[in-house]
């Protein structure tokens, strides 16, 4: 029998907790329920198996995720608000290592509950915004969200494996990296739609 007060909710939160201690992939059916003190059957009534699970954690960090971004942003445009979106990336990576990967990795969702979740939306929505405000538009908007998930996806995920050993600390090299997109989004190369590929 499930202990008393547990909901999907719960399981979800705790499984994305698990996730951060241990690693998404290491997360368990078995590991999730003996941290809720119940049999690892309970945790069925709740969510239909690991798989849903972890898109359960995939929504719930992308919630989370764009929720502090969204703070994060208000009221900021042009380079303030590229600085402050970054930074609040790569704080929710550095935080939450285990929800942060189910972000960044292809899981089957539930439609019904991505239906239900505002935080992807919003997440493209907040990107697409602040880049408008560097005055771009299609194609060079999917372009330059393509850039800035791989630059920021790229250099959470490289300092988390410990790939920047480099006396030079990775804090100044982010804070360049930053100025280098600054300047690139404000003198963005010409489309090149209609060009051989």
């Amino acid at each position: 029998m499930a202990r008393a007060g547990l909901t999907a909710e719960r399981v979800t939160v705790a499984g994305a907790e698990l996730a951060d201690e241990v690693g998404l992939e290491q997360v368990t059916m078995s590991q999730l329920a003996r941290r809720l003190g119940v049999k690892d059957a309970s945790l069925y009534t709740h969510v239909r198996g690991l798989e849903d699970l972890r898109g359960r954690i995939a929504l719930l960090a992308a919630d989370e995720k764009t929720l502090r971004i969204a703070e994060a942003t208000a009221g900021r445009a042009g380079k303030d608000a590229l600085v402050a979106f970054a930074n609040a990336w790569r704080e929710y990576a550095h935080q939450h290592p285990g929800r942060y990967t189910a972000t960044q990795i292809p899981i089957r969702i539930d439609p019904q509950l991505a239906a239900n979740a505002p935080g992807p939306r919003r997440a493209v929505e907040l990107t697409y915004g602040m880049l408008r405000g560097y005055g771009l538009t299609e194609p060079d908007l999917t372009d330059a969200v393509r850039l800035l998930r791989s630059t920021f996806h790229g250099f959470v995920a490289l300092e988390a494996a410990g790939g920047f050993a480099h006396q030079r600390p990775a804090q100044d090299s982010w804070l360049r990296a930053l100025d280098a997109l600054h300047v690139l989004l404000e003198h963005w190369p010409p489309s090149r739609e209609g060009d051989a590929r």
